[in-house]
């Protein structure tokens, strides 16, 4: 594994997510596109839980705290247990970034880490690789997941006009 790539791909991929916020308002990070769909507030609310609840904390699991029980999480469960799209989105904006910058200080200060480190539970077994790649490759999701909800937006906006010429979706 190839951690400083890893690393560095985080710390863009936090800046992509920055850009894809910017110029998001209160009430239109609220909207649903669908039934079903998250809202890009609920996307950002995710986020933050899984940057304190989940990589961060289960990745130290594995790496310095192999006789602590894993805790479990429910990231799909508390997008309304939470109620994330009643919340702030510049509150929670802000929070995001806060634990991300907390994340890429606690990665950086990882020296001589195992990677394959195991840690076995009852939710499964996973490597400290396996962790922080899935943890990269969480943000991937959430960055395609906020393009679309741009995209959708922008579908909204122009309308009468259409916006075909653009290229196939």
């Amino acid at each position: 594994m190839e951690f400083k790539t890893l690393y560095r791909e985080l710390i863009n991929s936090t800046e992509m997510i920055r850009a894809l916020l910017a110029g998001v308002g209160e009430e239109e990070a609220r909207i649903r596109p669908s039934r079903g769909s998250w809202s890009i507030l609920e996307v950002v609310c995710h986020l933050y839980d899984e940057e304190r609840e989940d990589f961060r904390e289960h990745l130290d699991f594995i790496v310095h705290r192999q006789r602590e029980e894993w805790h479990p999480i429910a990231p799909q469960a508390w997008v309304k247990l939470r109620k994330y799209n009643g919340r702030d989105f510049k509150t929670m904006r802000a929070k995001f970034f806060r634990e991300r910058k907390k994340s890429i200080i606690w990665l950086g200060g990882l020296k001589n880490a195992n990677w394959k480190t195991r840690y076995k539970s009852k939710f499964g077994s996973m490597t400290a690789g396996d962790m922080f790649a899935s943890w990269v490759a969480h943000d991937n999701l959430h960055i395609r997941q906020l393009v679309e909800l741009r995209r959708a937006r922008i579908e909204k906006i122009v309308k009468p006009h259409h916006i075909g010429y653009a290229g196939e979706w």
